[in-house]
């Protein structure tokens, strides 16, 4: 039987903690989703200002991130590119950059999913958030 790491409370703090101030850093109105390897949520930040749809979307990123093993955007660009049929994909519903998995020794911890801003922004909160955790 393999082991693997998984996210505690601390972890979660801490990247709340480096997204939010990502994104108060560059003024972005945004929404924090964190969610486990399973894509279930573990913590929803939306910050003054931020859409209420991006508390909705911001999940979703997350979720698809988690689920995929891979960043939101990857379903994006096929989504964009030769494969139009993925929008068909079941239970999968945030397929927009801007969810980035939480990886670490090969093994998905879980993403963190941010919306509000362009996408390439909201990536860019996530990944602030993700490195604060060393990874």
């Amino acid at each position: 039987m393999k082991s693997k790491p998984l996210l505690e409370h601390a972890d979660i703090k801490a990247i709340a903690a480096a997204a939010e101030a990502e994104a108060l850093k560059n003024n972005w109105a945004v929404t924090i989703a964190i969610v486990d390897d399973g894509g279930h949520l573990l913590h929803l930040q939306r910050l003054d200002g931020a859409a209420p749809l991006s508390a909705h979307i911001a999940p979703a990123k997350a979720n698809t991130a988690a689920m995929g093993r891979r960043e939101s955007k990857v379903y994006e660009d096929m989504i964009n590119g030769d494969r139009p049929a993925f929008l068909s994909a079941p239970c999968v519903a945030g397929m927009l950059e801007g969810g980035v998995p939480i990886v670490k020794d090969g093994q998905c911890l879980g993403a963190v999913g941010v919306s509000g801003v362009k996408s390439t922004e909201d990536a860019q909160i996530a990944r602030a958030g993700i490195a604060a955790i060393g990874l």
